[in-house]
């Protein structure tokens, strides 16, 4: 396999040089992922050290542009657990954090934590660290990261939150500062640790630098609110590793305008609602590459609007599903 190739498709896509990656997940020897629960902490370290290994088999045949990661995968809930939340874990779903306060005067006896205070985070760290022991080449994909205004609506119980943005705009502000404080500091030790290079925590892709992160609160808020709480820290964040991927769940129409103005946007991926994808291709034809679903489902078969720099992917269960993905993109 040549990396040095697979990597130069990258590259050439976030330069404009191409117009399109392919990454297909073939799933079909990895076995069910164990949730992130505490108990199942050995599980999923081997469970990220079999499929790590598994997909580089498969590159023997599977003539992608996909770099293998490590996964020391998590749910939502570190970076808010880490100020104090209690974690829910629901038996059968990923963990979420539940919030710590529930107005204005409780925020006020918070404090910004230390990395080396969170299990969770440090929880994660142990397990990327055995990792890498293991397979010493391998770069990581990155924990799942909520934007700092998100992983305060977390703290923060949301109808209060949405109503103190109101009320207490310092005190949101002043909380969405802590949180971004805490994800700048995680981020420069992990970069320090194991490299600057990654693949995002969703959907799958390979950025040589840069941060990725989640920013769903965006739909429940309106334009003007997200360009005071949300798009300063956005842009601190990608100036500060220069590069940013936005993942959205929520419906977002309303901010679009806001996201093109992020700066440093490399990679955005909008996943609903379906009858806006494709004018969401084009509006952001010429603001950075693209990579929007509902839900993460194959788009092989889904047309290349001119003009636009795209990531296809595809989750498979067999080599003959594998194979046929990369015949229709022409691979």
């Amino acid at each position: 396999m040549d990396f040095a190739k697979r990597k130069r498709a990258w590259y050439d896509l976030y330069a404009g040089k191409r117009d399109y990656t392919v990454w297909v997940n073939y799933n079909g020897e990895k076995g069910d992922r164990p949730l992130p629960y505490p108990e199942n902490g050995e599980k999923r370290f081997e469970w990220a050290l079999n499929a790590y290994r598994k997909d580089m088999e498969a590159l023997s045949w599977l003539n992608d542009d996909k770099i293998p990661p490590l996964r020391p995968y998590t749910g939502t809930e570190i970076f808010a657990a880490a100020f104090g939340c209690k974690v829910h874990y629901p038996g059968d779903n990923m963990p979420f954090a539940l919030p710590l306060i529930r107005d204005v005067s409780e925020f006020r006896a918070l404090k910004t934590p230390r990395i080396e205070d969170s299990r969770l985070l440090s929880e994660v760290v142990e397990t990327a660290d055995r990792l890498r022991a293991a397979e010493p080449g391998a770069i990581f994909q990155l924990p799942d990261i909520q934007s700092p205004f998100d992983i305060a609506a977390l703290i923060w119980e949301k109808t209060d939150f949405f109503s103190a943005m109101y009320e207490e705009p310092g005190a949101v502000k002043e909380l969405t500062a802590m949180t971004e404080a805490l994800l700048a500091e995680f981020l420069d030790m992990w970069f320090g640790r194991f490299g600057t290079e990654f693949v995002a925590h969703y959907p799958d892709y390979y950025m040589p630098r840069g941060i990725t992160l989640s920013e769903d609160e965006a739909g429940s808020i309106s334009p003007g609110m997200f360009r005071e709480f949300c798009l300063p820290g956005l842009n601190r964040l990608s100036e500060r590793y220069g590069a940013i991927g936005v993942h959205c769940c929520a419906d977002s129409e309303h901010q679009w305008e806001n996201f093109r103005s992020i700066k440093n946007l490399t990679v955005l991926n909008l996943v609903r609602p379906d009858d806006t994808l494709e004018k969401a291709y084009r509006f952001f034809r010429d603001a950075c590459v693209q990579t929007h679903n509902a839900g993460y489902i194959s788009v092989y078969y889904t047309p290349l609007v001119p003009g636009t720099r795209r990531i296809f992917a595809a989750d498979v269960s067999t080599k003959e599903e594998a194979e046929a993905a990369l015949r229709a993109k022409g691979y």
